[in-house]
């Protein structure tokens, strides 16, 4: 009798994991299961099923994604929502039952070694959250080319949620809303000092100092930043400079106020106490803190496998809770609180459609199928509250 195909025995051995295919199959051999309409997930190759059956997990998933052994056909971020969706209904990709899987990838002719990660995938070495492996963490992420941050971001190089005070708002003008948010809550004035802890490609550090008359420092671990910051201050003209600093050798005079955006997830969990203490340090009596953080349950704090591998190696993403207790341990008082998730979602958006448009020709194929899917999962990750982000505003009070 013939084989139903390879398509309609998978949908089968999902039944018992997963239940009902939330999308549409199609298999290397051109069988189909599943839904007929919405999203597709292909199957390529072999190789597919076998990166599944070593890692049965999101890292699996990612890995066979990136390398492109399983593609998507229709909207990826409709796809991800009806998957996830159904692995929480269900019981998760770690509970496939191996007694079925072994003899069903026999028969495909599926097993065999590990196929060795995608080259896309971080190869971090050394001890957590050393200086020296941090500034690699760092590099991986944010040397990936000025170039292609330049077209994919907007016009102030801001790398963080914007701030979206009315919904027909441009991406631009949320970003440059965010930023004058920024000040106003640190209420910056002619002549302070302020210090920007990673400062990315100084977005906040350029319009500081051009909108609000400030003398700005900004300090990162990104060569390429640090690069394209000097530029920015030299065309603009502006009282600013910029540090290839990692924060534990922040030294001399405390600051008027200090600002830090979406830095301290790269922190790591253990040195965060050292993190708000040495922030505390740098800031004057009296002077304000504004921290923008993003935030997550402790059962995922580094955003799970995918971006541990391929985005952000060592993130470390904690309870907002938890955040304000480091704050208010290392002597802060804090004052305010703005939680800005739905308005990530709405920036990751924003984003992915740019990066379909314009830089996909400045990487690789596979570097594109990690954007896709990093900004894809993202945007999903904070419409669903799987994730947050919060402006938090504190107070070195001067007693």
């Amino acid at each position: 009798m013939r084989s139903p195909g390879v398509a309609p025995l998978l949908a089968e051995l999902a039944t018992g994991t997963i239940g009902d295919l939330p999308i549409g199959l199609r298999a290397w051999d051109g069988s189909t299961a599943g839904p007929t309409s919405g999203p597709k997930l292909v199957l390529r190759s072999r190789r597919a099923l076998r990166r599944l059956l070593w890692d049965p997990d999101e890292l699996g998933l990612a890995r066979a994604y990136v390398s492109g052994d399983l593609d998507v056909d229709g909207d990826l971020t409709e796809g991800l929502r009806r998957f996830w969706a159904a692995v929480r209904d269900g019981r998760g990709l770690s509970k496939l039952n191996l007694l079925q899987a072994v003899p069903a990838a026999a028969r495909l002719g599926v097993l065999g070694l590990r196929p060795k990660p995608p080259v896309e995938e971080a190869r971090l070495t050394g001890r957590l959250h050393t200086t020296f492996r941090d500034r690699a963490a760092i590099a991986h992420h944010y040397d990936l080319g000025n170039d292609f941050y330049q077209a994919l971001l907007d016009p102030s190089m801001a790398y963080s949620c914007a701030y979206y005070p009315s919904d027909d708002m441009d991406l631009a003008d949320a970003q440059r809303a965010k930023l004058d948010l920024i000040c106003d809550k640190l209420d910056l004035k002619h002549g302070m000092r302020v210090l920007d802890v990673g400062c990315g490609w100084g977005s906040f550090v350029v319009h500081a100092a051009k909108e609000r008359g400030v003398d700005v420092t900004g300090i990162t671990l990104s060569a390429r930043q640090a690069e394209h910051v000097r530029q920015r201050i030299a065309d603009d003209g502006v009282s600013a400079k910029v540090q290839l600093l990692d924060y534990r050798e922040l030294s001399g005079e405390p600051f008027d106020a200090i600002v830090s955006v979406e830095m301290g997830e790269h922190v790591g969990e253990v040195n965060y106490p050292e993190y708000t203490a040495i922030l505390f340090r740098m800031l004057k009596p009296g002077g304000s803190l504004l921290l923008q953080q993003m935030s997550r349950p402790g059962n995922a704090p580094g955003g799970g496998a995918f971006i541990e591998s391929y985005i952000a190696p060592d993130m470390t993403m904690r309870p907002l809770g938890r955040t304000i207790d480091h704050l208010a341990h290392a002597g802060f008082e804090v004052r305010h609180v703005d939680a800005m998730r739905e308005m990530y979602a709405t920036t990751i958006r924003a984003w992915l459609a740019t990066l379909e448009r314009k830089p996909a020709e400045l990487i690789t194929p596979g570097t594109l199928r990690v954007w896709r899917l990093y900004l894809a999962g993202g945007a999903l990750a904070f419409e669903e509250n799987r994730m947050g982000v919060d402006q938090i505003l504190a107070r070195r009070n001067a007693g």
